[in-house]
């Protein structure tokens, strides 16, 4: 599922194995909801949360300077690595 909510983009995946690494507490996995939202300062906030769940945690690396390509390519390649897993982190940080 993939929405857009003004300046962020969300969607729900399953993360990969080794899910994800929070700044809050450490390594998530399962279906996560992910957000990546445009901060309006040039970076870009990333957080997870287990779907369904109401309290979301920061992906190590945000906030992020947000790409050339915007706020989509970041948040596509964010998708991508918390996919593969491995204790992703946002991309490029």
């Amino acid at each position: 599922m993939n929405t857009h909510d003004g300046d962020a983009l969300t969607d729900e995946i399953t993360a990969g194995p080794g899910g994800a690494m929070t700044v809050q507490v450490g390594i998530i996995t399962g279906d996560l909801t992910v957000t990546t939202a445009d901060r309006g300062d040039g970076t870009a906030r990333v957080t997870v949360r287990y779907t369904g769940a109401e309290e979301c945690y920061d992906l190590e690396g945000s906030p992020v300077p947000l790409p050339p390509r915007g706020l989509r390519a970041l948040h596509r390649a964010v998708l991508q690595a918390v996919r593969a897993g491995r204790g992703a982190v946002v991309p490029g940080t």
